[in-house]
């Protein structure tokens, strides 16, 4: 067996591993470098560059490393819906001559993002429910075990070879309230550690911080101690989230409604995930929300919101104060909106540690606090599962192998550190970079 860490390895994002066995292969995620993606979004159009350009500026992956397999690849499949993980398919899936197979949450995503970006998807798109497996070839079937993420039907991927399994689980986070879906699929999980599995790719983004990660239940808890429990008569409330988060969406329609006000969302990325998300029927938020996409539609909107500042609520896109987002142009005055002393703004969110996302977002609050407003940060949960959500997934899994992958050095070291500490020699985990292939 072989594994290709094709990228993800060296970075927090771009993710895509391939795994091979007598000569077939699958692909598992397809993502984006979200840093360098934003920084090419100075250009008008990303449609409109290359592939290559993409490629060398490190926003998709390299995909040199499977240049002797392609005619190999079975399948694509992606874990779940985040960009970072099925970002570059509209880029890199056409030149598979494969299917792409997905949860039908990620599937409509995916299609979503097709039409957002005017082009045809030239794969097969192949809706596969959780904890179903699908047989590829006489020797390839792979499962998707529902795992709880901070996006709807998230998956650790299994992949049956002659030669062993390989589970896959970036992202994951062992979420036994969720607010939406079910919890994962420890029954599956203990009855796959119980068999022969080669190896355990895994998220190490918070392998180094002794603690498990919260339920987003406990997020929901936070989010209701901030909008009902404080004083916002009079006040304009602003909200911003992961657009992608829908379950954190839900409790957010749900306590706006507690408030009696109209909720209102703005911006493409929070329509896009939400009639993904209802055109698989997994929520109706259309009948609850007014959904503004475009530039003048959400100008209109914010004009009649200013009359009657108090009787809505806007959850809008810019957490990680992204130039272009709606909260970002509400900042600087590209939406004509006044924001006045205590208005509250409510990020639901954490920021996501790249140097570029820092900055904006030190940018965004300055401008915020000069005028005067309130400002609540951090109400939020991660997706991702910390140390000892590490611990359990590999005491459940029992892999021969753990690759620590989707984190730089210091965090991949720190999960390593981990499985030395629960018994595994090193030589069994193996510190892997962009581009390496690990022969088992």
């Amino acid at each position: 067996m072989k594994i290709y860490a094709v990228s993800g390895y060296s970075e927090v994002g771009r993710n895509m591993t391939c795994i091979e066995s007598n000569n077939e292969a699958v692909i598992l995620d397809m993502g984006i470098d979200l840093e360098n993606y934003i920084t090419l979004q100075g250009h008008d159009d990303l449609e409109f560059i290359s592939t290559k350009q993409m490629t060398v500026a490190k926003a998709i992956p390299d995909i040199s490393v499977l240049k002797n397999i392609k005619k190999n690849v079975l399948a694509i499949i992606p874990s779940h819906g985040h960009l970072d993980h099925i970002g570059a398919i509209p880029f890199l899936s056409a030149k598979f001559n494969c299917p792409i197979i997905a949860s039908p949450y990620t599937a409509s995503v995916i299609k979503a993002i097709m039409k957002d970006k005017r082009q045809d998807l030239k794969n097969d798109l192949v809706s596969l429910k959780l904890n179903k497996k699908i047989k590829l070839s006489d020797n390839f079937s792979i499962e998707l075990v529902n795992m709880t993420h901070s996006i709807p039907q998230a998956s650790t991927i299994i992949v049956h070879t002659p030669e062993g399994k390989v589970a896959y689980a970036n992202d994951f986070k062992l979420d036994n309230n969720p607010t939406l879906g079910d919890k994962p699929n420890y029954k599956r999980l203990k009855q796959l550690g119980k068999e022969e599995i080669k190896a355990l790719i895994i998220d190490s983004l918070y392998a180094d911080e002794h603690r498990k990660t919260p339920s987003e239940s406990i997020a929901k808890e936070m989010l209701r101690d901030v909008m009902l429990n404080i004083d916002s008569k009079g006040r304009a409330v602003i909200v911003s989230t992961f657009s992608s988060h829908i379950a954190r969406l839900k409790s957010i329609i749900e306590f706006g409604k507690k408030m009696k006000r109209k909720i209102v969302f703005l911006g493409r990325s929070l329509a896009k995930y939400t009639y993904a998300a209802e055109d698989i029927g997994l929520v109706k938020f259309s009948k609850k929300v007014e959904i503004c996409t475009y530039g003048k539609q959400i100008q209109k909107k914010l004009d009649e919101i200013e009359k009657n500042r108090e009787k809505y609520l806007i959850v809008c896109t810019g957490h990680q104060a992204e130039p272009k987002a709606v909260l970002s142009k509400i900042a600087t005055g590209k939406y004509r909106f006044n924001l006045l002393p205590e208005d509250h703004i409510i990020f639901s969110c954490s920021v996501i540690p790249s140097e570029i996302n820092i900055k904006n977002r030190k940018v965004l609050e300055k401008l915020l606090l000069q005028k005067k407003v309130r400002i609540f940060k951090d109400i939020h949960q991660s997706g991702h599962g910390a140390r000892e959500d590490h611990r359990e997934l590999i005491k459940m899994l029992n892999p021969e192998y753990v690759l620590p992958s989707h984190a730089k050095l210091d965090k991949k070291q720190a999960l390593q550190n981990l499985a030395l500490e629960m018994g595994y020699h090193k030589y069994n985990v193996p510190i892997l970079k962009n581009g390496d292939i690990l022969e088992l």
